[in-house]
Order: structure tokens, then sequence, then C-alpha cells
């Protein structure tokens, strides 16, 4: 019995594979004939889930461009050429990051990328830490477009050894930057590490007055208590849990909505969940 088993099992993977191969051969005309085929093969235990989730993701890059994963300036953390050094440093330290890009007196003067590695040799040099010892340690910044498709931009990423591009409108400003991270979770969902789940714990300000960064995994008593809000907690665990369900479907970024006195507007999402909403109260004025 266990052969016929076996067999059984290598007649139905036999035939998937040559589905696959035919489908291929065929040309699918879409992404959803690929996607429809892939899910066949998830039905049919030939793999598995994440590895279809993967693939959709792969699929999903050559359609989604830099201005829909984008870190929006309000939410970049810079180095301003005219801060002093010690201010400098202590942003880097604070913020966990490892790239930043620096600027200019004109916000949209990106003079360069200073890694934090880059830093490094200084904390041993005699004297005192000048700002000019920070500019000539800058690497070169790269732009890119709005428009840019992800797989293009993975490719870039890969072949000319850069992590972060500055993202410019069609005026030739600076309208956010993008990681090579930011381009893999689009593919393979929330890359995490340490300081993630940190920041996945943290409000905070951001560079434009009375608007907050909030995490989604925020908890609604952590978020009640930071501003003193009365949001149910009966329903969901987290704050990104009660926006998705006032907008009845997975936000994408740059969506925008007002709950309980506040206006929510999604920062990042990836179209399986959101990540990182910008809060600020309504006052009387702006709801008029």
């Amino acid at each position: 019995m266990s052969e016929d088993r076996s067999g059984s099992s290598n007649d139905q993977q036999k035939s998937w594979f040559e589905r696959l191969a035919q489908a291929f051969h065929d040309e699918p005309r879409s992404r959803q004939d690929i996607i429809e085929l892939l899910q066949t093969a998830v039905k049919s235990e030939v793999i598995d889930r994440d590895a279809f989730s993967i693939a959709e993701g792969a699929l999903a890059v050559s359609e989604v461009q830099a201005r829909d994963i984008m870190i929006p300036p309000s939410q970049m953390v810079v180095i301003k050429s005219e801060d002093d050094p010690k201010t400098s440093i202590r942003k880097v330290i604070d913020s966990s990051h490892s790239r930043f890009p620096v600027v200019g007196e004109d916000s949209d003067e990106i003079l360069g990328v200073l890694l934090a590695k880059d830093l490094l040799p200084l904390l041993f040099k005699d004297g005192d830490i000048t700002i000019e010892d920070i500019l000539d340690r800058l690497r070169p910044a790269n732009f890119i477009p709005e428009s840019k498709r992800l797989n293009v931009l993975l490719n870039e990423f890969r072949t000319k050894r850069y992590h972060m591009a500055i993202v410019l409108d069609e005026y030739g400003s600076v309208s956010g930057l993008v990681t090579i991270e930011d381009v893999l979770e689009q593919i393979v969902g929330e890359i995490e590490d340490e300081t993630d789940r940190l920041e996945n714990e943290d409000i905070q300000t951001t560079a434009e007055e009375g608007v907050f960064s909030v995490p989604a995994l925020v908890s609604v008593e952590d978020f009640n208590e930071y501003f003193n809000s009365s949001i149910s907690e009966e329903e969901f665990d987290t704050i990104g849990g009660i926006i998705v369900q006032q907008f009845g479907h997975v936000p994408s970024r740059g969506e925008e909505l007002a709950f309980e006195n506040f206006h929510f507007k999604v920062v990042k999402s990836d179209g399986r969940r959101v990540k990182t909403l910008q809060v600020s109260k309504v006052t009387e004025e702006s709801s008029q």
C-alpha cells in the first residue's frame, strides 16, 4: 500500500510540474494566471503557504513604485550640516539606524549619506570632533524618481551595491527615501530585529509640530495613556487593528481618516497590514 501511495504522490507532483511547465510554455497572459497556478500548488501541498506568499510578493514588486513605500520627509531621520557634532552623534545613537541623509541649509540639498559605522574612527580621534570630520566621511547619495518600480530598484541596489535611495518628485524636491529593507519586506513580509521591536512599542514626535509617528502595533491602552484619550479596547488590542476596521480594508500609504478626535494617515503599509501611522489631534479650527 505504501508503494501505491508513494506512486500516487509522485504522479500528483509530476502532474503539477507538467502543468507548471506547460503554463510557462504557453506564456501566461497575466500575473493572475501564475498566482492561480501557485494557489493550486498550495492546495496540492507541492509548496507551502510561506513559499506562496514570497512568490506572490516577488511578482507584485514589478507593479509597485517607490512612491508607494517611501518614508516621507516628516519621518526621515536626517543629519543637518549646521548641527553641533555632538547633536548629530546623539541623533545617530538614539535612532539606531545605520544610514542617514545629510542635508544643508535647504532640506532639499542632500550633501550625501552618513553611515553610522563611519563615525567609529572619530570616537578615537584626539581633540574635539568637528562637523568637517563628519562631512569628510559622507558617501554619495543615490537619487531615484517616485515612479521607479521596485523590481528595477532592487536590481540597482544589488548591482550598484547601495542600500538607500533618496526619492525625488517631478520638480526635483525630496519626497522621501527608500531602503533595500523596505523593498525586501514587500516580498518576504516584515523583517524585524531587536531595534524594530523597540520601535514597535514607541510613539515618537516628528519634525512637524503636533504630529506623531505611531507604530500600528502600539496597544490601544498605551495609545490612550499617551494621548489621554478613551478609544475602546474591547474589540482590538492594537491601534492598527482599530484603524483597519474603520477603513473597512487594509489601507494603502497616504490614505487618511478622522476618528475619535484624531486624524490618522497611513505612512507605511505593505498591502497586507498597516505598519506606521501619522497621528495628530483634531482641533476645532481644523475641523471647521
